[in-house]
């Protein structure tokens, strides 16, 4: 059994500490680590794009257009092709959008992560988007400062309960670096690696990491925002209306691109290329839609600048908000590493300022420009994307470092993300735990019961009556073998009711009946069953409903034959089980 951060720690006599503050401690050398693994992950890409992007422009003369733009393809090709023998000796673990493994793993798994996913998560994104994939950096950052909280709290020995929080303060922290917010990296790390579960502990380490993180950010790169983002005003009270209609557009936005991410996804999934070569198929894809609008290339924050500028002419913002959408969903849904946290940015822009140009076109007098309305989508898009509305609103808010775009925003946030969530249930980080079973947004209860069966858990110890049996032989049944809910059968040993000790209880006293009324006059005939491969959360709302202690398991194939009992106090004892061996782990 592995010792525990206090044990550790403890093993230092001058050091005599309580779990609280090791952990305080911890969270501060994670904060420092992540932003260091921060700065490793950027220097790889800016190298990848320099060589790659940069420098294969120059050699193919892409630059100089014309006909050669017809190469610009091969840029994010080869950077595909560069994947390959990283994809070969790691299956699964190099290719697509990787992060809600690393939810999976953080909110149900126990929080262990491989250390070799430092590297892997910084050459293949590197790879990806230096090369010219439409793909995010901060997913995988994200994953590679839970990585570095993860591995310290097993050098540590913390237990499971706790390196879920030191996890969640390493991708905070490594946020809070990426876009200098350290607020926007708090919401992020509770919001959406911790899915809204956690405690005035988990939050102080959180805020630690990702201040700490900053600092070193800051000092390293300096005190700049992610963007340089114009000066916003509210130009009237009478603009509220036209972010809350921005709100339910985003929403109907957010929703668009979900399902074109994971039906593109899909096909590349079920096509019969070989593995290694869908990614070049997708960066080819991507390539040619490059050749005619460019800015959906890369992360293409360059561009989210000009849309905020209001650089960027109005059909040609419209377009790229449909095209970065569907790049983002080939590049990664065809294999190549990245996240989707960057292209939501950049679509929530693009949105932003096609709506700012028409309303503020219409209504010159009580309107900003399109700048503005390009400024609230980007915070607005991501919330309803994610299903995080402050990691949204506060990411904004640290970017502008205005606090009347607080208001817009808020508005145009949370519809969007109301509109997202009635139109459909999934975040885009939620959608394949989902498909896999598994219900995340319900806390770690029902995650880990929603893996164990019924056929782990049923006994076999049970006992059948027929339907003739008189009471008073039912009574001693239950009496001698402690059996207090009874599957009653037929002669074909096929269930026709259930009869509980309840069902008794009114005649138990009543001795001149004891012989003449029968387990099938008194049992249940609607009866609530199970199967094998039924999962116990299924069991748990089954007993809820009915506010029973057993329930019989049937054979799929014959739903009338009882082939066990599946009982409440069972179901607990094997949770708690469960709950018990991820903590000691």
């Amino acid at each position: 059994m592995k010792k525990t951060v206090v044990s550790t720690i403890d093993k230092i006599p001058r050091f005599r500490i309580g779990e609280h503050p090791a952990l305080i401690i911890l969270s501060f050398i994670i904060g420092i680590l992540a932003s260091a693994a921060n700065i490793m992950f950027r220097s790889a890409m800016h190298f990848v794009h320099d060589v790659v992007f940069v420098g294969g422009s120059e050699l193919l003369h892409i630059n100089e257009g014309g006909i050669y733009k017809v190469f610009l393809p091969l840029l994010p090709m080869f950077g595909a092709l560069l994947l390959i023998p990283f994809s070969l000796k790691f299956p699964g673990e190099v290719n697509g959008y990787g992060f809600y493994k690393f939810l999976e793993i953080v909110n149900v798994k126990g929080g262990i992560l491989k250390l070799r996913n430092i590297f892997l998560k910084t050459i293949g994104p590197a790879l990806t988007i230096g090369s010219g994939g439409s793909a995010g950096v901060e997913g995988p950052i994200a994953i590679i400062g839970g990585t570095v909280g993860s591995n310290i709290g097993q050098t540590f020995g913390v237990s499971g309960a706790r390196m879920k929080v030191l996890v969640a303060a390493g991708s905070a922290g490594a946020i809070a670096a990426t876009f200098n917010a350290p607020i926007a990296g708090v919401m992020f790390a509770m919001e959406i690696v911790l899915l809204g579960d956690y405690e005035l502990t988990s939050f102080a380490a959180i805020v630690i990491s990702s201040g700490i993180a900053t600092i070193v950010s800051r000092v390293y790169y300096g005190e700049n925002p992610a963007f340089i983002v114009p000066q916003y005003d509210l130009k009237s009270i009478y603009e509220i209306p036209f972010y809350i209609v921005l709100g339910l557009i985003v929403g109907v936005m957010a929703v668009l691109y979900i399902r074109t991410f994971y039906s593109i996804k899909d096909k590349f999934d079920s096509s019969k290329l070989p593995e290694q070569f869908k990614p070049v198929v997708g960066a080819f894809m991507v390539g040619v839609i490059g050749i005619f609008l460019p800015q959906i290339m890369s992360d293409g924050y360059r561009f989210i600048e000009d849309a905020l500028d209001g650089k960027i002419i109005f059909p040609i913002i419209v377009l790229l908000a449909f095209f970065k959408i569907l790049a983002t969903s080939i590049t990664l849904g065809s294999g190549g590493a990245g996240g989707v946290f960057a292209p939501a940015l950049f679509i929530g822009a693009m949105i932003g300022g096609s709506f700012g140009y028409v309303v503020h076109h219409l209504f010159p007098e009580i309107t900003a420009s399109s700048g503005a309305y390009a400024t609230v989508g980007i915070g607005s898009f991501l919330a309803a994307t994610t299903h995080a509305p402050l990691t949204g609103i506060f990411l904004l808010f640290e970017m502008t470092g205005n606090y009347k775009i607080i208001v817009p925003v808020m508005f145009a946030a949370i519809i969007g993300t109301s509109i997202a969530k009635i139109l459909y249930q999934d975040s885009i980080d939620t959608v394949e735990l989902t498909r896999k079973g598994i219900n995340i947004h319900v806390g770690r209860e029902i995650s880990v019961m929603s893996r164990i069966k019924v056929k782990d858990v049923m006994t076999k110890d049970f006992v059948t009556v027929k339907e003739n049996t008189t009471l008073r032989k039912l009574v001693n049944i239950m009496i001698n073998r402690e059996k207090f809910y009874i599957p009653v059968v037929d002669d074909s040993k096929l269930m026709v009711g259930i009869i509980s000790i309840q069902d008794v209880r009114p005649v138990l006293f009543e001795e001149y009946v004891k012989d003449v009324v029968t387990a099938g006059e008194l049992a249940t005939e609607n009866v609530i069953t199970l199967t094998p491969d039924d999962d116990l959360n299924t069991a748990m709302e089954y007993f809820s409903m009915k506010d029973i202690e057993e329930i019989p398991v049937v054979d799929k194939e014959k739903p009338r034959k009882v082939i066990g009992m599946l009982r409440r106090m069972d179901v607990i004892a094997a949770y708690k089980k469960e709950v018990l061996k991820k903590e000691m782990s």
